[in-house]
């Protein structure tokens, strides 16, 4: 079975910087897609950012410019860095994986943005 394991959540003042990492582990076809969602209380959870196997990014409006996704094939693993953080982007992170149209995910880990 395949397990997505996040960490490096936590509080941060804003204007503040915080990496996350997922590690992936199982058995699961090396073509795929890696990334990061989030839900906010009251929200939808939406995307964050996405990475394929060729290095393919995607990123959310709301993040452009202030988080980069990056992805260590070999390891399985997927991070996401997060500058200039801002209270509204508190929230639970969820670590995504996608193979073959099969959805996998992580428990979360919060981020917690304030003062």
């Amino acid at each position: 079975q395949v397990q997505l394991v996040e960490s490096g959540g936590g509080l941060v003042q804003p204007g503040g910087s915080l990496r996350l990492s997922c590690a992936a582990s199982g058995s699961f076809f090396r073509i795929n897609t890696m990334g990061w969602y989030r839900q906010a209380p009251g929200k939808e959870r939406e995307l964050v950012a996405t990475i394929t196997s060729g290095a393919i990014t995607d990123y959310a409006d709301s993040v452009k410019g202030r988080f980069t996704i990056s992805r260590d094939n070999a390891k399985n693993t997927v991070n996401i860095q997060m500058n200039s953080l801002k209270p509204e982007d508190t929230a639970v992170y969820y670590c995504y994986l996608r193979v073959w149209a099969m959805d996998y995910w992580g428990k979360g880990t919060l981020v917690t943005v304030s003062s």
